[in-house]
């Protein structure tokens, strides 16, 4: 369903403040082709979600969604691409959980939480630690003993320096009381090529890209980090009931726009992500990534943003963790 341009000019009126850009949107929204930026290389997880989307988020706007990957600097280049672009509905951000954190890691050239008018939560999942078959370690116990036996003798991999998982796994191992080497990438994909080639033996990830290859053998995982055990994988633990009671940390997907995108433009792009968020194709193809579907409102999604910039911003400080690794 299109905004009309009286619709449209009588919302930003509401609003004074914003941009000008906005409130000259030209007829019907969407009238071109609307960009879908992800800030991180193709092959990992947020990639991944914006291609299950794409087709039926193109049928639903009526007109071409174009994924442009724009990767580097932990999101962070794709972030500033949409926080300067025009806020007139045709420029959006499939943030990751790295969205949150970067503020606290970075100077960046714009405000990572105010620089963006926030649309939905896509959706969230819970990380787990893998190991290459080849490794002798069964258990998280397993891995939780070698690393202790001969500290920093282990490296794991991240999708990159100051990502969530990297931040998790700071914080289990001062939990747990072991040390291992932080080996960052540059993005999801080309640290899961080089745990599936056993290059680094263990990696922290999000489930949604190494589930395929637990389940084909080709990686075992040891432990996830959601409080309760994940519904797919019912006999792998939870870091918390096994070496760090307590523990729980989620990865995330979500949409933002432009500051000052005008109010219906929003209010359209949220109805059209979350109904293509809950058609049952979608939502099952999501899950069987180890993702749940969110599909939450803007305001749910700046509070939970607003709540993880902090949680992680204090392990940031407390552990003195720097982007460049």
């Amino acid at each position: 369903m299109s905004i009309s341009r009286r619709t449209l000019l009588a919302g930003v009126g509401a609003a004074s403040s914003l941009p000008i850009a906005g409130a000259r949107a030209q007829g019907a929204w969407p009238d071109r082709p609307v960009r879908l930026i992800v800030g991180w290389p193709p092959g990992g997880s947020t990639d991944g979600i914006a291609r299950i989307i794409q087709q039926k988020l193109n049928d639903a706007l009526g007109r071409p969604l174009v994924i442009e990957n724009r990767g580097g600097a932990s999101g962070s280049i794709g972030a500033g691409e949409v926080a300067r672009a025009p806020a007139d509905g045709y420029t959006w951000l499939l943030a990751f959980d790295t969205h949150a954190v970067n503020p606290a890691l970075m100077r960046l050239p714009y405000d990572g939480i105010k620089d963006f008018a926030p649309v939905t939560l896509v959706a969230r999942g819970p990380m787990a630690l893998v190991v290459h078959p080849s490794t002798p370690w069964q258990t998280i116990q397993d891995y939780v003993a070698a690393a202790k036996k001969d500290p920093e003798s282990i490296n794991y991999a991240t999708s990159g320096a100051g990502t969530l998982a990297h931040l998790a796994m700071t914080q289990l191992a001062d939990a747990a009381g072991f040390k291992v080497t932080h080996v960052p990438y540059r993005g999801g994909g080309p640290a899961m090529q080089d745990a599936l080639a056993g290059h680094v033996p263990s990696y922290m990830t999000n489930l949604f890209l190494p589930m395929p290859h637990i389940r084909a053998g080709r990686m075992r995982i040891l432990a996830v980090t959601s409080k309760e055990r994940w519904r797919d994988l019912p006999d792998v633990p939870t870091l918390s009931e096994t070496v760090a009671p307590g523990f729980e940390a989620y990865t995330w997907w979500a949409v933002f726009g432009p500051k000052g995108t005008p109010e219906p433009i929003v209010k359209a792009m949220h109805e059209k992500v979350t109904t293509v968020l809950r058609d049952p194709e979608i939502t099952r193809r999501i899950g069987e990534q180890a993702a749940d579907v969110v599909a939450g409102s803007p305001q749910e999604l700046q509070q939970f943003v607003d709540a993880e910039a902090e949680r992680w911003a204090a392990i940031v400080k407390k552990y003195d963790i720097r982007a460049e690794g």
